[in-house]
């Protein structure tokens, strides 16, 4: 996995390629949009969104994808069928290319995790 230096998430997205920066942007956005209440950080090398202290969503510009972490089981869980058509990992939504991100079923998952209530893994 790669990871960032970077101090600010408005750091990290200056660090990447021109390529990857405005999906990166725009996922950064969707996120900021749908996660009210929660508090975008730097955490292991990556943007993250914690609620209570706790990251529930990651994104990140890995070197073979573009990753989004969802650490809530309920949602992942939730949202099954639609992730079956993409590269689902146990946690990690993976885009093999900029072209390829979907920023509805993002958005999405971002909204429902912001809905949901409880323990973020099981």
């Amino acid at each position: 996995m790669v990871t960032s230096s970077a101090a600010t998430v408005d750091e990290y997205l200056a660090a990447l390629p021109d390529d990857r920066r405005p999906v990166m942007a725009a996922i950064r956005d969707v996120c900021r949009a749908e996660l009210a209440g929660f508090t975008e950080a730097m955490a292991y090398g990556m943007p993250c969104y914690l609620r209570g202290g706790e990251a529930e969503v990651a994104i990140a510009s890995q070197k073979r994808h573009i990753a989004f972490y969802l650490m809530r089981t309920d949602v992942k869980d939730a949202f099954t069928a639609r992730l079956a058509a993409h590269d689902m990992g146990k946690g990690c939504l993976r885009f093999s290319t900029p072209a390829k991100v979907d920023l509805g079923l993002i958005r999405d998952l971002a909204r429902a995790t912001a809905a949901a209530q409880g323990p973020v893994c099981d």
